[in-house]
Parts: C-alpha cells; sequence; structure tokens
C-alpha cells in the first residue's frame, strides 16, 4: 500500500498509509462513547503536500508527540462537519520512524 499525499484523501477512502511529522497533539479529553468512557485527543500530522487531523484514542495518545515523525498504516478518512479527519481503526499502527 503505497502512501499518498493529502489532497488525494477523500472522506470514505480506507487503507492509507502516509508519513509525516506531528506538529500538534491537543490536550487528552475524556469522553463516554455508547461503549465505554475513553480518553481522545487530536494530533496534526504534516506533509510536504499539506496536514491533515488525526483522531487518536487511548494508548494511541501517548505514542504521538510533537516533532515525532511517524507512520500511520491501514488508517481511514472521515467527514466531521467540514473537516477531514483521519482514524486509526483496531487493524491501523502508528510507527515511529524518528524520534524529535
Amino acid at each position: 500500500m503505497p502512501c499518498v499525499k493529502i489532497r488525494e484523501i477523500q472522506a470514505g477512502t480506507r487503507n492509507i498509509e502516509v508519513t509525516g511529522r506531528i506538529v500538534s497533539v491537543s490536550e487528552r479529553r475524556h469522553v463516554q462513547t455508547r461503549f465505554e468512557a475513553a480518553d481522545v485527543a487530536t494530533a496534526t500530522l504534516e506533509v510536504e503536500t499539506g496536514s491533515i487531523h488525526v483522531n487518536l484514542w487511548r494508548q494511541q495518545i501517548d505514542i504521538m508527540s510533537e516533532g515525532k515523525i511517524v507512520k500511520i498504516v491501514n488508517a481511514f478518512a472521515r467527514l466531521y462537519g467540514n473537516r477531514l479527519e483521519l482514524n486509526i481503526g483496531k487493524d491501523g499502527q502508528i510507527l515511529t520512524i524518528e524520534e524529535r
């Protein structure tokens, strides 16, 4: 699965693989889902072709930090409001390429 360019990602796209630098991570929020309580945060991933928000759940939050270069594998894109976001499902992965 080749890495995609941010501008090529559309809502509904699946099996996305993208590599970039984390430029920000929001504060952890505690939310109640329909299944259980969980922590959630949003990271901004920047690559040469743009940037995109990445939703992080539970232990995914601990993997991300500003300045880190990561490869996200098997993500999917959704439109939330007017904002395109990447989601890393149970089959997705976050791989650290370089620490800051």
